[in-house]
């Protein structure tokens, strides 16, 4: 939450920005909602091996730094689709907010593109979950802890 609010924060302020020194804004195309999209099915595909060796549905045993590469890989898209959902909103509703309004187009490709980088955040965050080891039976750790008023 708090970094697509940053992200809404930097769009919006890059949008005053360029419209205050009389350059272009920033305008999102389709072209980056559909790249979005990919990226977000990619790295659910390459985490759903991981999901499987960790829980003995697959005989081959994965790569460790594979692994570590896709969970790193799950967090980053996390992070840039939170970012960018943010950042995409705030055009759109600057966009909303000028007297002049703009084509319609141009705020529902942007209203688009925030929704491919909320796909890509949820993937993320999906990936991220298929690349978690389950709790082995015989750990202590995972056991319940003892009766907080002493009684073993």
């Amino acid at each position: 939450m708090t970094i697509a609010a940053a992200g809404g924060a930097v769009g919006w302020l890059l949008e005053v920005l360029l419209t205050a020194s009389g350059n272009p804004i920033v305008l999102p195309s389709i072209a980056l909602a559909v790249s979005l999209f990919l990226i977000a099915v990619i790295v659910v595909v390459l985490a759903v091996p991981i999901y499987r060796s960790s829980r003995g549905l697959r005989k081959e045993r994965v790569n460790p730094f594979f692994a570590l590469r896709v969970v790193v890989l799950a967090k980053a898209s996390s992070f840039a689709g939170a970012l960018l959902g943010g950042a995409t909103l705030a055009i759109a509703f600057y966009l909303l907010s000028r007297t002049i309004t703009p084509s319609s187009g141009t705020v529902a490709t942007s209203f688009v593109v925030s929704g491919g980088a909320v796909v890509l955040l949820i993937a993320g965050l999906v990936a991220e979950r298929l690349c978690t080891i389950p709790p082995d039976d015989d750990d202590p750790s995972s056991q319940r802890p003892m009766d907080p008023q002493g009684a073993a």
